[in-house]
């Protein structure tokens, strides 16, 4: 622990400012600034402790209460995913396109290599999910039949191009 020696001249300015109703801190500051030292707050009230000023009947001032912040506001806009929806009538329920296939229904751990990974069933809770097991078209994961369905109607000469394969080139 440091010792400090207050001057009298130091000792004198701590009670005329605590007189004045500055607090600990203030005083500090106050007196740092006009003698160029460097007390603390602790050292303003240790030092006026043992000159016998601070007692419980020193007066206590009220905290400074902090203004008010006042934020300014914004209009506020709601993004577009959060926009009511509109509420549409109810549709009948569209037929699927199907295709005239028979699958064989094997599971996931059935599919071998080269099978082709079109799901069936999962619609109904517990319902098993098996997966169509035909060859697979070349560079898809799905027979012919499969791939032209996903797809969606395609006109036949676009069908009968075939597959091409895409080839990553690096940027320069």
């Amino acid at each position: 622990m440091q010792s400090t020696n207050w001057t009298e001249e130091h000792s004198k300015s701590l009670r005329e400012f605590l007189e004045s109703g500055m607090s600990y801190a203030r005083t500090a500051d106050a007196i740092n600034a006009k003698f160029q030292t460097a007390y603390s707050r602790s050292a303003a009230i240790g030092r006026a402790n043992r000159m016998g000023f601070a007692g419980p009947d020193r007066p206590k001032l009220p905290p400074r209460a902090k203004p008010p912040q006042l934020h300014k506001l914004h209009e506020r806009h709601v993004p577009e995913s959060m926009r009511l929806m509109p509420m549409f009538e109810r549709e009948e329920i569209v037929k699927l396109r199907c295709v005239e296939i028979d699958p064989r229904h094997l599971s996931l751990m059935d599919l071998e290599p080269g099978d082709c990974r079109y799901p069936y069933g999962g619609d109904e809770e517990g319902e098993a999910i098996t997966f169509c097991g035909h060859p697979q078209r070349r560079g898809t994961s799905y027979c012919t039949a499969h791939f032209h369905l996903t797809r969606g109607p395609v006109i036949a000469s676009e069908r009968s191009a075939g597959s091409f394969s895409l080839r990553l080139v690096e940027a320069a």
